[in-house]
């Protein structure tokens, strides 16, 4: 049965989730231990981060496995620090992707921010095409490259 988590419920996946984002988008590592400490700061930040209203971390799991997952971050880089919060880390495992579950997955932050009351969430991004179809709207390329979306919580209410 498919059922979405906030992860400090299900605290026995924390390992799994940072590894896959320091996999995903961390930088590179030269050595197993320097993968291995970068994993245990990830957790400790998550951790630090279960308080912060501005953070939650979603994940989806089918029958006790990890499916995949989703953030709200206070921030996501340094390009607009003054825009807050972002809709970050998408991420559904390889072998379940074209499934629907990055649309589960998507819904759930979505009701998650309105439910903090948020009235836009940003994200940036290199995806040709993708978060459309959750209703981003465009708004901007990024210094970096990224181009640059938000959801308007309040005006779209159904996520589409």
């Amino acid at each position: 049965m498919l059922k979405i988590y906030p992860i400090e419920e299900k605290q026995e996946y924390l390992r799994e989730v940072s590894e896959l984002t320091q996999k995903e988008w961390g930088s590179k590592t030269n050595s197993e231990k320097e993968f291995q400490e970068k994993i245990e700061k990830k957790i400790a930040k998550i951790k630090a981060n279960f308080k912060n209203p501005n953070y939650c971390k979603l994940i989806l799991l089918e029958d006790e496995k990890l499916i995949g997952f989703i953030s709200i971050f206070e921030f996501d880089g340094e390009e607009r620090r003054d825009l807050s919060p972002w809709y970050a880390t998408m991420y559904v495992k390889e072998e379940y992707r074209g499934r629907g579950y990055s649309r589960s997955l998507n819904d759930a932050i979505l009701e998650e921010a309105r439910k903090r009351k948020f009235k836009k969430l940003y994200l940036k991004t290199n995806l040709e095409n993708y978060y459309e179809k959750f209703g981003a709207i465009y708004l901007e390329k990024l210094s970096n490259g990224e181009k640059l979306y938000y959801f308007d919580l309040e005006k779209n209410k159904n996520g589409k």
